[in-house]
């Protein structure tokens, strides 16, 4: 799907954004039939609403559109796109309304908002376009709606057409798009190539696990992103009911947004040396399935209990974060759907973050705010580490008892990664639940943008 801003002519109708506390006055600037058909309308500027001002021919020559009250607005975010289902079709200029300050932050909340995901039925061709709002750089903006459409269309997809070799081909044209190189380890190569936990989760399945590593720039920091890529989960022997397992498509989420960023980063030429690790595996049932109470020795060589054959993702994580820990980078970010303690925690809109680095976190938070991406960080506490050691083994991957489930996941990964290593790990959902300005509902990119623009300030770029 082409992520663009309308061409900026002569038939982009003006569009003019009022809160509640403006209606009036404006209505009160214009002409008498203007301001009669406002006052018939019942328009009042709420978010979400909207109003198309025909001329002398009845053809619309402006158009309203609710900013709302300033409280209602810190409720949410792109007050401006809630409005588009209400616009007739064809293309907006903003003509007022929007602070300076936001005017980014809206044109992006449209072109999120246009987006729909189209693989099974026909493309919308009614969708109002908006031409790029003056100031802002509209290039970056494309940039970042490609990411997340590419994200949400990979989560969107069932898993019947995205398994661990779709995912790979999905890589593999991201790769071929920016000039990045790719190299994957698949099946039983897996074991010889010391990947023992992504073969040992993925083995049960009639696809093959692999383990994704995509390079690119060669110069500057260097950034490695790992993304869990579950492409369905059935929990494994430890089945999961019906009702849990109906969402397991969305698995593969942090594979997803690890990729949006990627793209991000190499569409925008940032000068630094990323690399991509991605295990895809399905986590299936048959003869050959990882049982509860065997153990697993990893790539790092640290031994783990399984407790749960549904605490899977962090087992795959676990060997890739060895390996990209290896290569002693600047930062290693992993993103994951990971826990349902979470979610529990924070709902679906906040996307969890851990990090050891209080600058780190200071700039991670500005960069949400700024690019209305929320991120909410919890702790890498360390009394409870003790909660992940079953004495059997060096690691449990399901600790018993319930309590801090999101906490105790992150100090699992942390484990594989090395003492020295700036690192930050991310527990998203991937999931917008109920549609919601730009953001229709279905798969979700969480943080992904507020880490891109907290890059230059974490790498020193």
């Amino acid at each position: 799907m082409k992520v663009a801003f309308a061409p900026d002519n002569a038939a982009a109708l003006p569009l003019h954004v009022l809160d509640a506390d403006e209606v009036a006055l404006w209505a009160g600037q214009q002409s008498d039939q203007v301001r009669t058909w406002v006052k018939a309308s019942g328009f009042k500027g709420a978010i979400g609403s909207a109003l198309m001002i025909p001329g002398p021919d009845g053809k619309p020559v402006a158009a309203l559109v609710g900013y709302g009250a300033e409280a209602k607005r810190k409720r949410g975010r792109f007050a401006v796109a809630a409005a588009m289902t209400a616009l007739a079709p064809g293309a907006y200029r903003i003509e007022s309304g929007v602070p300076d300050e936001k005017l980014e932050e809206e044109a992006l909340g449209w072109l999120l908002g246009s987006y729909s995901f189209n693989r099974y039925r026909e493309a919308k061709s009614d969708v109002p376009t908006l031409v790029a709002p003056k100031g802002i750089d509209a290039a970056r903006i494309v940039i970042l709606a490609e990411a997340e459409f590419l994200t949400r269309d990979l989560i969107n997809t069932p898993s019947s057409d995205m398994g661990p070799e779709e995912l790979e081909a999905a890589a593999r044209a991201l790769a071929e798009q920016h000039e990045a190189t790719i190299t994957v380890t698949t099946g039983d190569a897996l074991v010889a190539e010391n990947f023992p936990m992504i073969h040992a989760v993925g083995r049960a399945a009639d696809r093959a696990p692999r383990l994704i590593d995509m390079s690119w720039g060669s110069v500057g920091p260097r950034l490695t992103l790992v993304g869990k890529g579950v492409c369905f989960d059935t929990g494994g022997l430890n089945l999961k009911p019906g009702a849990s397992m109906g969402l397991m498509k969305k698995d593969m989420g942090g594979a997803a947004n690890v990729l949006g960023l990627a793209h991000m980063i190499m569409a925008s030429g940032l000068q630094l040396r990323l690399r991509v690790l991605v295990p895809a595996v399905e986590n299936s049932v048959s003869g050959n399935s990882f049982r509860p109470q065997d153990i697993l020795t990893s790539r790092k060589g640290l031994t783990v209990e399984i407790n749960n054959t549904d605490a899977e993702g962090r087992l795959v994580l676990a060997d890739a974060l060895t390996l990209a820990s290896e290569a002693e980078p600047n930062l290693i970010v992993s993103m994951a759907t990971l826990t349902g303690a979470a979610r529990v925690a924070v709902g679906p809109d906040l996307a969890p973050y851990f990090t050891d680095d209080d600058v780190a976190a200071t700039s991670l938070d500005l960069s949400a705010r700024r690019m209305a991406d929320p991120v909410w960080r919890l702790p890498f506490h360390d009394a409870y580490e003790e909660i992940i050691e079953p004495g059997i083994a060096d690691l449990d991957n399901a600790p018993k008892g319930g309590f801090a489930g999101a906490i105790t996941a992150a100090l699992f990964l942390r484990r594989f990664v090395g003492e020295e290593d700036r690192y930050m790990h991310f527990d998203i959902y991937g999931w917008q639940p109920s549609a919601a300005p730009g953001r229709p509902k279905g798969g979700a990119l969480q943080g992904a943008r507020a880490l891109f623009d907290a890059l230059p300030t974490l790498l020193d770029l």
